[in-house]
């Protein structure tokens, strides 16, 4: 048996999965990441912890399957992307704790370059918004506010780093190098040249001596030190976490789109090889990056999918699981004319308002529990149909969505995904494999080292679950989305925005 352990580093949590040449998980092992809040809007993690925790489950992993390092042909890594760490070259010390890609630190920043002028240059350069969201503008901050931090870096002294170099560093014993999708989420990469921008560098004053190297997705990074999981292995895959959902998705030609449901929602449409600049609101990054050449996919970030089910859940205790909404919001036909828009954070694709708020309409005295919980599968699916269409009319004229693949915890839900369907228009097709964000980092390390012949290799080792055909009648959709619009334009228009 060949095996192939996957590093899956994640927002609350790092977790490692063993898979077989078949591409069957063997097991799994997980750990819960602690949040740190030190302010309102700022969300930070602790390096240090990032790297034992996920040392740990690879070690859990490996035992739960009964498999020494020796047996392990290659590990592939997949990470929350955005977050930022900078640490000592000299001692692999952080010099502070990570900033997340959720934290909303550096508005002002990007408000500074918006005011300038700036947003058309860094939106044809590297395919993004500038947004907090992103890496760059973390990176500055971090040198502004670190005493000495900035004399550090232009003398070659810090490392900067998304999650997947924080990870290869540690695992090698001092690589310093990231993948092409993960670079290209820093507002410092340049689509058209794959390599970083010196004038976008400059604009955010970052010195180009704490930056890693790019290499493709599926290639070779190092290999672990041989102490940390018993022998030396292979580092040969790594992507950021939604390229590689999309990579485990098998979504290798142009048009093929999935949705992973977590937290948030986020949508990934392979769009060939040209990046595809969105007239829509949406981001264009590559999918991957091979020995054959880079495909490009187009994103749309939705910020709240299932964390609108645990506001249900926490805020508003209408049940004490998750799990149990789906059979709340079948108790009823319909949500009742309720429509919820859960902008708590803002609204992402195809909006990008910050500034926009939750909204919850068309409440009745007859409005139950079983009506929210409905509205609240239906607010999801809402948001996740808005940025198809703006897929839909970036790619016009190439062909129509053949179909929608799924994973991520929410993906699981009978009810939602057939909803999705319904207000999609397009079949919803869940896989057996449901980790594909694990599975597509096994996928690229085992395409490197010839556990996989090549893509259509790849892909015969995907396999469908269940499909969800659009069922809903006639009118049904063209109601509920007209009622959806109405509602997203009273969140943009809510008081205190």
């Amino acid at each position: 048996m060949t095996a192939i352990l996957a590093l899956d580093q994640g927002t609350t949590s790092s977790r490692a999965l063993v898979f077989d040449e078949s591409g069957a998980q063997l097991a799994m092992a997980q750990r819960e990441l602690r949040q740190i809040f030190p302010r309102p809007g700022w969300v930070e993690h602790d390096p240090v912890e990032i790297w034992e925790s996920q040392l740990a489950v690879a070690v859990e992993a490996l035992a739960a399957a009964g498999l020494g390092a020796a047996e392990v042909a290659a590990i592939g890594i997949t990470n929350q992307r955005e977050t930022v760490v900078v640490w000592e070259r000299a001692t692999g010390r952080p010099i502070a704790n990570a900033i997340v890609w959720q934290d909303r630190r550096t508005e002002p920043d990007c408000e500074r370059l918006r005011r300038a002028g700036l947003q058309g240059l860094f939106a044809e350069r590297t395919g993004l918004t500038l947004d907090p969201y992103f890496s760059g503008t973390k990176l500055a901050w971090l040198l502004d506010h670190q005493p000495g931090a900035r004399a550090a870096a232009a003398a070659g002294r810090l490392a900067f780093g998304t999650v997947d170099s924080w990870l290869i560093w540690n695992l090698t014993g001092g690589a310093h190098l990231t993948d092409a999708t993960n670079a290209s989420r820093t507002l410092l990469y340049g689509l058209e040249s794959g390599d970083w921008d010196a004038e976008l560098l400059g604009l955010l004053d970052i010195p180009p001596e704490v930056l890693p190297a790019i290499r493709p997705s599926a290639g070779i990074f190092g290999e672990t030190v041989a102490g940390l999981l018993g022998a030396a292995i292979p580092i040969a895959g790594v992507a950021g976490d939604q390229q590689a959902a999309l990579f485990g998705q098998a979504c290798f030609s142009p048009g093929m789109a999935k949705t992973t449901y977590g937290t948030g929602a986020f949508l990934l449409l392979n769009s060939g090889r040209r990046p595809v600049r969105s007239a829509h609101g949406l981001l264009c990054s590559p999918a991957w990056r091979l020995a054959g050449g880079t495909d490009f996919a187009l994103e749309g970030s939705v910020f709240v999918a299932g964390a609108a089910v645990q506001w249900l859940r926490d805020g508003l205790g209408l049940f004490r699981d998750a799990g149990e909404v789906e059979g709340l919001a079948a108790s009823v036909p319909d949500s009742g004319g309720v429509v919820m828009v859960p902008a708590f954070t803002g609204l992402g694709a195809p909006y990008w308002a910050a500034g926009a708020r939750g909204a919850l309409l068309g409440l009745t005295r007859g409005t139950t529990a079983a009506h929210l919980a409905r509205a609240a599968l239906e607010g999801i699916a809402h948001q996740v149909a808005d940025v198809l269409g703006a897929m839909a009319a970036d790619v016009a004229g190439r062909g129509g969505l053949g179909e929608l693949r799924v994973d991520g915890g929410a993906a699981g839900n009978d009810l939602l995904m057939q909803i999705q369907a319904d207000l999609a228009g397009v079949p919803v097709v869940r896989p057996r494999v449901r980790e594909t964000t694990a599975l597509g980092a096994a996928f690229l390390a085992g395409l490197t080292v010839g556990v996989f012949r090549d893509l259509a290799d790849v892909a015969t080792r995907w396999r469908s679950e269940r499909r969800f055909e659009p069922a809903a009648a006639g009118g049904w959709r063209e109601e509920a989305r007209g009622r959806w619009a109405q509602a997203v334009t009273a969140a943009l228009q809510a008081p205190g925005g």
